[in-house]
């Protein structure tokens, strides 16, 4: 048959090649249409670019869905079943040809056409990249031409002869799916088939977050797409939960959170996720907020907290018997000597076991590492961390000394001053010496807290917690001038704390003056030791210079005393006789 032009396509000519079987089809919207095709230059040689034959497999594509090649729709709607017919086609209808073919061959080769690419579209791709991947495709890339297409229809599906994807579906279509997939979903849970739940509660959400991209932010149509997430975000979550993806429930709550911050199910999953990985602090902080958020929830919650604690504990014992049993192992294992055995005469081992016992307490660093003294410290550090959350205050500081002396042993003896794991260890030091101080706070071992943030301190000056800790010892010991002096300087450094220098403040005042109680001092003898007898001579030549004053009115004068004890001495007196302790001088 002659070439023809296609009615209202300018640019596009059809030979058919085959005829058809039966009438022209009806394509509407959606329906499926399957087809062999080849393509080739419109050159004396007509090169072959792409055969779907060779692939083994027909191409699809679904009418009205916005294929990149919209020619080809225009091409397939004008054919019978079974027809084969050859197109050429102008290249102001074959600019994206490369792009389609790329996609093509990456899925005839098992890829994702969509991997590495960045989210743009497919123009901007192959801009940023600057190559396709294929010669012959970066050729027309280059210089846009003419081409033939020789096509063979071979089926036309109906659009509800197969299952659509939701990319294919109408708004209405992907809202009537929802309820659908949710209660397929129930039912799956129900059976305990979590993997199939979780499928079908993940379709049904990215269908709605798929029309809600659609909706203004703020409208009631978004909000309201948003409050049926929530639902189906929750079952994912739990059905992950029951598959042991923690990690996948993190992230699924952390964005839901972000969205609904009052959602307690939210709260309450993720608490479960973090209890399980051993994120201590994260899970007790959304346990807590459940129970903030949802009073009646308070006995779960402490239920819940009550078993964690108990599960960390476990886990604490477990690894600390597991690590320190490989220790021994491997320093039996060094001390065996060159020949691999012990001496087996009767009682030897069990004096050598002793020996080594005491070796072991008298040198802690004997036999030992550096590699291995830095995972002792990390060890000690973490079993210290925990005995203080027990509140058990002696044992986490024995834990933490142990732990300052592998420490001080690897600075003086492995690396230099000023080095750079010199620098690093100090760093290591840096958070045992303050938890140590605060195991001294806690015990009231205040000169101890003194004596170490003064060392911490020559290293690390004005460190913030290292001032506070030690403003907090020198108030317990009465050191008023330098617990003063450490507050001044906390305040100044961080001024949002200065609601809490003012109630260590009080309690500063509160211990001076119930420490002069008990030492039965006045006021005036608490003045004397801190300023001085200076002021009380000051005051003695006032008095004096007042007499002379006086001229001959010595009846009416007091005349002060010797020295300043006697003067507080007759005004004790006078005080405790019941008379007016005023001295009244003219």
């Amino acid at each position: 048959m002659e070439a023809m032009y296609l009615l209202k396509h300018p640019g596009v000519q059809k030979k058919i090649l085959a005829g058809g079987t039966g009438p022209l089809p009806h394509f509407p919207p959606g329906t499926k249409v399957v087809f062999h095709f080849q393509t080739l230059l419109d050159d004396f040689e007509r090169t072959v670019i792409d055969d779907s034959r060779l692939v083994g497999r027909p191409a699809e594509i679904f009418v009205g869905k916005m294929f990149k090649m919209e020619v080809w729709e225009t091409l397939l709607t004008s054919m019978r079943v079974g027809e084969v017919a050859e197109f050429w086609c102008d290249a102001v209808h074959t600019g994206l040809y490369p792009i389609v073919s790329k996609g093509m061959r990456l899925i005839a080769q098992g890829k994702d056409p969509l991997e590495g690419q960045r989210h743009m579209c497919g123009m901007g791709n192959l801009f940023h990249y600057h190559s396709t991947g294929f010669p012959e495709l970066d050729e027309l890339m280059r210089t846009p031409q003419a081409l033939i297409f020789i096509m063979e229809l071979l089926q036309v599906g109906d659009p509800l002869s197969y299952q659509r994807e939701s990319w294919m579906m109408e708004k209405d279509e992907k809202l009537r799916m929802v309820p659908i997939l949710h209660s397929h979903g129930n039912a799956l849970v129900k059976r305990g088939e979590f993997q199939e739940a979780a499928s079908r509660y993940k379709e049904a959400v990215l269908l709605l977050k798929t029309v809600q991209s659609r909706e203004m932010p703020g409208d009631m149509d978004y909000i309201n797409l948003a409050r049926m997430i929530i639902p189906l975000e929750l079952n994912y979550c739990q059905c992950m939960l029951e598959m042991h993806e923690y990690y996948e429930v993190i992230e699924h709550t952390n964005e839901l959170l972000d969205k609904h911050r009052d959602c307690v199910k939210g709260y309450y999953k993720r608490a479960k996720a973090h209890a399980a990985v051993w994120n201590d602090r994260e899970a007790r902080r959304d346990f807590n907020m459940v129970a903030h958020l949802d009073p009646t929830l308070a006995s779960l919650v402490h239920r819940e907290l009550r078993a964690f604690s108990e599960r960390l504990k476990e886990k604490y014992w477990k690894e600390k018997e597991a690590y320190w049993n490989k220790l021994d192992i491997k320093d039996g294992a060094n001390e065996e000597g060159p020949f691999g055995k012990a001496d087996e005469e009767d009682g030897a081992e069990t004096e050598n076991a002793g020996k080594r016992k005491e070796d072991i307490k008298g040198d802690k660093t004997e036999g030992k590492d550096w590699q291995q003294m830095l995972r002792l410290v990390m060890l000690l550090q973490d079993e210290g961390n925990f005995l203080v959350k027990e509140k058990h205050f002696e044992e986490a500081s024995g834990k933490f000394r142990e732990a300052i002396d592998y420490v001080d042993f690897l600075q003086n003896k492995q690396v230099n001053d000023g080095h750079e794991d010199w620098d690093s260890l100090e760093k290591v030091r840096l958070p045992l010496t303050l938890n140590l101080s605060q195991c001294m706070l806690e015990l009231k071992q205040y000169q101890q807290v003194v004596q170490l943030t003064d060392k911490l301190l020559e290293h690390h000056q004005g460190h913030f917690k290292a001032v506070y800790q030690r403003a907090r010892a020198h108030a317990a010991l009465c050191n008023e001038e330098e617990a003063r002096r450490d507050l001044a300087a906390v305040e100044k450094q961080e001024p949002t704390f200065k609601s809490f220098v003012r109630q260590e403040l009080k309690k500063l005042g509160e211990n001076v003056r119930s420490m002069h109680a008990h030492q039965n001092k006045t006021y005036w003898d608490a003045t004397q030791e801190k300023w001085g007898t200076r002021k009380g001579c000051h005051k003695d030549e006032r008095l004096q210079g007042s007499k002379d004053q006086a001229g001959d009115d010595d009846d009416n004068v007091v005349d002060p005393p010797a020295d300043n004890g006697g003067l507080e001495e007759e005004r004790h007196d006078q005080a405790t006789d019941g008379e007016s302790s005023e001295i009244s001088i003219k």
